[in-house]
């Protein structure tokens, strides 16, 4: 089957079908390259999608991937950035092994297909040119022949004719002769020429143009096979990349595979929890036995007589001890459901052994504080340098962390510190290479450095023994005490004298053996002195006898009347004033609150 053979007639629409296979070759280029245009952008969509969701350096997203589900989501972005990068892959391997080469192809088909039309338009003009040339000598043949003829009838009339002369009819004998010899000089070149023209017209349509329609149908085939080709690669190209974007996608399985609910339950408890103890159980009140529900004035005046005598201290009330932690109130006392046996120091929860406060004030003055970690607490200022805001569980964890970060450097100064040594032992063995004096400088500055981050990490060490001192063991079995942890004789580190809390568990002083300044004890009464009574919004009615035995509390009976100077802020505590020496907070859940709409600081209800 040849173009040649079957299609020898059809010359312009064979020119037609090559002209209209290079155009599909062109529509497929045009879409490859349009493929490769959406994988650019599609891979640009997914690399700035990934980049969206990606966790801000040095924010608190970067601290919410410790959780295994954010790793699972982090690794997740991390995976769909390589699958974008498959996508880039797809797109330049399409340009560079389809769109380029089809392109240069298409080039060179154009320039190969003009070769042979322009053959076979040269084959048609020459063919076109014997036949004109056949047709000429066939009409001057036939001239010929008709001027022949009539010269010979010319001839015989005048021979026939006796009025005219013998050389008139010699004259028409002679022309007749000339034109038979003219035909057949017609005849013969007619003859040639038509013999000539056979011989093209067969090699014209049995070799020449066979010759170039074979050409044109193999250029045709090859460009067959080369989009054939080409389709082929386009899909490879693609099979080529899904072994990776399958590793991408494996990756994601493994990662969502990897989220543990268990550990990061335990990192969200290593979080938030405070190392407090719940509330202690509430005790049941059998009202079956007769109970006189109401004090005598003997005991209120007892009650009051002992809070006067444990609260005190140097003639300041114990509501002066605190007066620069309003907002450091003790932890929420139980719901206003409980009964009244629900007191802190209940017969469930061992009663903890009270000290005079002017024995822990004289500690106070002997334990040589920072001034300006007091001053810190009462204006509310910057964050202590122990932590001691924070809760134990808190406060162990960063103090943990510093250690650690003390101790990183540590090891990086001394790390520095043998470079330096070992450069100094090299300049001793060869003085040309630099003087080792010019290294004593920088090496001392260098056991300078390590002997301050020594201090200050066995500083910080100290606050972590105390607080891990403070905090229970995990296998002992907890202890109910008035909703918050007790601490029971916590061990002194580094000389350091005995810390205070504040009502909510907090310390309240720094220990350092560096600059430690002396604090006098007009100086500190002072500190407190410097701040205004609080005026009475109203007044309450304790409903439970409560027994204030942590610092910045106070002990109110069932059925006493006392002032109210500060309000429920949230937290479960009401701020109450006895008398002008006493006040302090009690559990909101234990009074009735009556405030005075007209009292400045007074909430309106409706």
């Amino acid at each position: 089957m040849s173009w040649g053979t079957e299609l020898w007639d059809q010359f312009d629409n064979l020119e037609k079908h090559t002209q209209w296979g290079i155009d599909i070759l062109e529509k497929y280029i045009k879409f490859v390259k349009e493929r490769t245009e959406i994988e650019l952008s599609y891979a640009k969509q997914l690399r700035n999608l990934s980049k969206k969701y990606q966790p801000k350096k040095n924010s608190k997203e970067e601290e919410e991937y410790r959780y295994t589900a954010c790793k699972a989501f982090l690794s997740t972005l991390n995976e769909m950035n390589d699958y974008a990068g498959q996508h880039e892959v797809i797109s330049e391997n399409m340009t560079s092994q389809i769109t380029v080469e089809l392109a240069r192809y298409v080039q060179e088909l154009k320039q190969e297909r003009k070769s042979h039309f322009h053959d076979g338009r040269k084959a048609q003009q020459h063919i076109e040119t014997c036949w004109k040339q056949l047709e000429s000598s066939k009409r001057r043949f036939e001239r010929d022949c008709k001027e022949a003829d009539r010269a010979q009838q010319y001839f015989e009339k005048m021979d026939a004719d006796i009025n005219v002369t013998k050389a008139d009819v010699e004259k028409a004998r002679q022309q007749a002769q000339m034109r038979h010899q003219m035909a057949e000089d017609s005849k013969a070149d007619y003859s040639s020429i038509l013999q000539k023209f056979n011989h093209e017209q067969h090699e014209y349509y049995h070799t020449h143009i066979p010759n170039i329609f074979q050409k044109i149908q193999e250029m045709e085939e090859r460009r067959i096979v080369r989009i054939g080709e080409s389709v082929k690669t386009y899909a490879e190209l693609d099979r080529q990349v899904i072994p990776i974007i399958g590793k991408c996608l494996d990756g994601i399985v493994k990662a969502a595979e990897s989220i543990d609910p268990k550990n990061d339950s335990q990192l969200a408890i290593e979080a938030y929890k405070s190392g407090f103890e719940p509330p202690g159980d509430i005790e049941f009140e059998d009202y079956t036995q007769p109970m006189k529900r109401t004090v005598s004035d003997n005991s209120l005046s007892n009650s009051r007589g002992e809070g006067k005598s444990e609260l005190k201290f140097g003639g300041k009330s114990k509501g002066k001890l605190w007066p620069f932690i309003k907002k450091n109130k003790p932890p929420p006392p139980p719901p206003a459901s409980a009964s009244p046996s629900a007191v802190p120091n209940g017969p469930q929860s061992p009663k903890q052994q009270k000290e005079p406060l002017s024995h822990r004030f004289n500690e106070f003055m002997t334990s040589k504080p920072k001034i300006h970690c007091f001053r810190s607490l009462k204006r509310g200022g910057a964050t202590p340098e122990d932590f001691s805001n924070l809760p134990p569980e808190q406060r162990r964890k960063k103090l943990q962390q510093k250690v650690d970060e003390l101790n990183k450097e540590i090891q990086k100064e001394m790390d520095q510190r043998d470079a330096i040594t070992k450069m100094k032992d090299v300049y001793l063995k060869n003085p040309q290479m630099g003087d080792p004096a010019s290294l004593d400088h920088k090496l001392a500055e260098v056991s300078q450095n390590i002997e301050k981050l020594r201090l200050e990490a066995q500083k910080f060490e100290a606050w972590l023994a105390e607080v891990e001192g403070r905090l229970p063991a995990r296998s002992e079995q907890a202890r109910r005490q008035s909703g918050m942890y007790d601490v029971q004789n916590p061990p002194a580190v580094n000389s350091c004298a005995q810390d205070r809390e504040s009502p909510d568990g907090s310390y309240t002083e720094e220990q350092s053996q560096e600059s430690e300044v002396k604090v006098l004890a007009t100086d500190f009464d002072d500190e407190f002195d410097d701040e205004e009574s609080l005026p009475a919004i109203g007044t309450c009615k304790a409903l439970y006898t409560f027994e204030g035995q942590n610092e910045g509390t106070i002990s109110v009976v069932e059925g006493e009347t006392v002032y109210v100077i500060e309000e429920d802020k949230g937290d479960g505590w009401t701020r109450i004033r006895r008398n002008e020496d006493e006040e302090g907070y009690v559990p909101t859940s234990y009074v009735e609150v009556y405030l005075d709409k007209n009292a400045k600081g007074a909430k309106t209800y409706i």
